[in-house]
């Protein structure tokens, strides 16, 4: 393949070079090598990290398609780890220790065994149609050296993406600086969805994005409201980001590639499994600033989110809920035995993610409204917001609030409410009373 033809294929999928302008020969080289080795390499692959860091992608990318033994791999790997090292490529490849040895013998199994994983599902040709679906499909494809790439995935070291399919505008992603994954169980409660939809339509108030993975249950709750309040949301999928999964979120997820950003590891068409969830929730912990269990049972995934933030030394926090709720059991395990934060309010997820304060200050549509004293609470501020909607004519969530005389905050969340029990709907950047409501 000629690099004009790269160069043709990455740009249609690239937006050009990271900051702005013309896609080079050799950027475009790199990022289709990325791109190819998506195809093939499994998301979190900790050995395909090392070698994309020893020998660049296009040597990866080599390395399998032209049949090049482990051997010959750990060799040049090896070159590569010594060569900047001044005076001593010599002596590290002397280097006949009977540790030594049985190092590399180690090192040559595994990558013999990575060899024999990625060679039957990557191919030249399934790479260019890979590249070609994702430009039909409008999906971009965003590599480290953009502008855009979250800066937490840094903290993944070996576990880094090897690149991300983009629906939605790239550059959003360079907001996730100041960002709270809220995450939980796919079988929520209402008490779940309350908390989810409250916290979420705070921290947009206060200007943070909202990350999460675009379940049922938390998941859906915290992205709605965050629609809702205007604000940005990134869903990071376990499948292609045109594998709109689950069905039942498909209008949702179109949501967010419309007005934030669906991500994914693995080229369109790719099928979300088990394995890959459980990948997935590394990139939603690191892309976030803070990540915070709303609510999650003894076995719920979320959990598998927590302990990957966790591991990155990043803040981790916890909605309690009631003793006797099952649905809260995981959140007090991860009080009790994790040191998870217990936090019990949108002001205390973004002092949780912005200790200092130093971060955003929050939308001038949320700030302008602040709560009163003696505001209607729960049923009564629904049946409030309800009797301001109208079935004919569209109103946004500020004119709603302003009309209904609720806090912004509380309108989205309620809304988001709404919407989930199809008593609402929002089209056309304004909300209307569903015609479903009395079904």
């Amino acid at each position: 393949m000629s690099d004009t033809e790269v160069v043709r294929l990455v740009t249609a999928v690239s937006g050009g070079a990271p900051g702005g302008g013309a896609c080079s020969s050799d950027a475009a080289v790199e990022r289709f090598a990325r791109a190819a080795l998506t195809t093939a390499v499994e998301p979190g692959d900790l050995e395909a990290g090392r070698l994309v860091a020893a020998l660049g992608p296009e040597g990866v990318l080599r390395a399998v398609v032209e049949g090049h033994d482990a051997e010959r791999v750990l060799r040049a790997a090896r070159h590569a780890e010594v060569v900047p090292l001044r005076g001593a490529p010599r002596a590290a490849f002397e280097d006949a220790s009977p540790e030594r040895a049985a190092e590399d013998a180690r090192a040559v199994r595994r990558i013999a065994e990575c060899l024999e994983r990625w060679r039957p599902r990557l191919s030249l040709d399934e790479s260019c149609r890979a590249v070609e679906r994702a430009s039909r499909l409008g999906v971009q494809l965003l590599t480290p050296d953009s502008d855009a790439w979250p800066e937490g995935f840094a903290s993944l070291e070996g576990g880094e993406p090897l690149a991300l399919w983009i629906r939605g505008d790239p550059n959003r992603l360079a907001r996730l600086e100041h960002s709270v994954a809220l995450v939980g169980a796919r079988a929520s409660t209402d008490y779940g969805e309350h908390v989810a939809m409250e916290a979420a339509a705070g921290l947009v108030g206060r200007g943070f994005a909202v990350v999460s993975g675009g379940a049922y249950g938390i998941d859906a709750a915290a992205h709605r409201a965050t629609l809702a309040s205007g604000g940005l949301t990134v869903a990071f999928l376990a499948g292609g980001v045109d594998r709109l999964y689950p069905a039942g979120n498909s209008d949702l997820l179109r949501r967010i590639a419309g007005e934030g950003v669906l991500a994914a590891e693995l080229p369109p068409g790719n099928a979300p499994t088990r394995w890959r969830f459980l990948m997935r929730n590394r990139l939603i912990a690191a892309a976030a600033s803070a990540t915070v269990v709303v609510e999650a049972g003894r076995r719920s995934g979320s959990l598998n989110t927590a302990g990957h933030a966790a591991q990155l030394g990043r803040p981790l926090g916890a909605v309690p809920g009631s003793i006797l709720s099952p649905a809260s059991a995981g959140c007090h395990r991860l009080i009790r035995e994790y040191a998870a934060i217990c936090v019990t309010s949108a002001e205390e997820m973004a002092e949780l993610a912005d200790p200092l304060g130093t971060g955003p200050t929050g939308s001038p549509a949320a700030a302008a409204v602040r709560p009163v004293e003696g505001e209607p609470r729960g049923g009564d501020a629904e049946g409030v917001v309800l009797s301001v909607l109208s079935s004919a004519r569209r109103a946004d969530a500020d004119e709603i609030a302003a009309r209904a005389a609720l806090p912004f905050t509380t309108v989205a969340a309620i809304l988001g409410r709404l919407d989930l029990a199809g008593r609402a709907r929002e089209s056309g950047g304004g909300w209307t009373l569903s015609e479903r409501r009395h079904a």
